[in-house]
Parts: C-alpha cells; sequence; structure tokens
C-alpha cells in the first residue's frame, strides 16, 4: 500500500451496504406476532371461545 492509500482512506465515502438479502425488522416482528397468536389459539381457543361468548350474553342481556 502507499503512504496516499494509508492516510486517505479512511476519509474516501464507503458504499452503501445493500440490505436486499436481509429480512426487515417489521417482516420479523409480523412474523412472530402471527406465530404467537397461532400458538395461543392452539393452547386456549376454547377458552378464549367461551370468554367471548360469555362477553356477548352480557351484552346483549343488558341491552
Amino acid at each position: 500500500m502507499t503512504f496516499a492509500a494509508v492516510v486517505f482512506a479512511p476519509a474516501a465515502p464507503r458504499r452503501r451496504r445493500s440490505d436486499r438479502g436481509d429480512v426487515p425488522g417489521w417482516v420479523l416482528i409480523t412474523v412472530m406476532t402471527a406465530a404467537l397468536v397461532v400458538g395461543l389459539w392452539a393452547l386456549a381457543g376454547e377458552a378464549f371461545t367461551s370468554f367471548f361468548q360469555d362477553a356477548m350474553n352480557k351484552v346483549r342481556s343488558a341491552g
């Protein structure tokens, strides 16, 4: 390496790295959230349905 290359290399603008191959953060968060919902629904689906039906029945009877 020449003296100029060593001295002026840090000042040279760096090329922007392409992020095309990376998964954006929002995609990862969306997929993880969907997985959590599916997992919870598989484990407690009947309880969720029961809670919802009870709540709807209370609203209907109150009105």
